[in-house]
């Protein structure tokens, strides 16, 4: 009976019919491959001055794509992912991934982790100072929480909506729930910026019209995932160079994400 109400509110913050569709597209979609140059950048400086043998874990790894740019950003490390969703984890298996099914507030671990990160999953749960908490307990002294959110109010869409997002983050309203967890803000920053005009007049298109129904919305989600000959090259391409200031730890002006990293004060 706990197993089937866990699962009904994991269902509630995430619809696993979209594993299916981001298998097929993460590897090719600009806007992940953009995600996985910053994370590994991040994580490849995260992990440089540690002996080898350290430990990374991704919470909400879905499909493993991630898990792939971890494992070639931190060589020397184990590198370990964990969802709650078997849908998501089936793919991740195709991918070689070391991975662990469990409730991220019931993590099966004895050790602490040295780098852990949390992509694009805290949006989607009720209560994200309580998240960020109970991850700070899975972090070895020293180590560092990388983690990626949607960001701008302003973006709030039928998309969102539709993928069962709770909330889009102001940069300081992050920082605020790190602190509020107990973290020291390292570094954060927007990012994503090339693409912030043609996101926000979509989203701004998309509000003017009549509100789709579930179904529709739905689709519209997916369609989201669809890979765009040409179109689809040139936002990776212009994606590309911010990759360059985040490593240098330069804070972007705007973007429709927000990047962070942070320490157990």
């Amino acid at each position: 009976m706990a197993a089937t109400r866990s699962r009904a509110k994991a269902r509630e913050a995430y619809d696993p019919s979209f594993f299916e569709k981001l298998a097929a597209a993460e590897d090719r979609h600009f806007w992940f491959r953009a995600r996985n140059r910053v994370i590994g950048t991040l994580a490849a400086q995260l992990t440089a001055g540690l002996p080898a043998g350290f430990r990374v874990l991704e919470v909400g790894c879905g499909t493993g794509a991630v898990l792939r740019a971890l494992e070639r950003a931190c060589p020397r490390g184990t590198v370990v992912g964990m969802d709650f969703f078997g849908e998501g984890l089936r793919h991740a298996h195709r991918r070689g991934s070391r991975l662990v099914q469990a409730d991220l507030h019931a993590p099966p671990f004895a050790v602490g982790f040295d780098l852990v990160g949390l992509f694009d999953v805290v949006e989607h749960l009720p209560d994200d100072v309580r998240v960020l908490s109970d991850l700070a307990r899975l972090l070895a002294p020293g180590g560092a929480l990388l983690v990626t959110v949607p960001a701008g109010r302003e973006l709030w869409s039928w998309y969102d909506e539709a993928v069962r997002h709770r909330r889009r983050y102001e940069p300081t309203e992050l920082a605020a729930r790190l602190g509020e967890a107990g973290y020291a803000v390292e570094y954060l920053s927007p990012y994503m910026s090339p693409i912030f005009p043609l996101v926000w007049l979509r989203r701004k298109l998309a509000r003017a019209g009549r509100p789709p129904s579930d179904a529709e919305s739905h689709a519209l989600a997916e369609g989201e995932f669809r890979v765009v000959p040409g179109l689809n090259e040139l936002l990776d391409w212009c994606l590309a160079p911010e990759v360059r200031r985040i490593a240098r730890r330069r804070t972007l002006p705007f973007g429709t994400s927000i990047v962070a990293v942070a320490r157990r004060r």
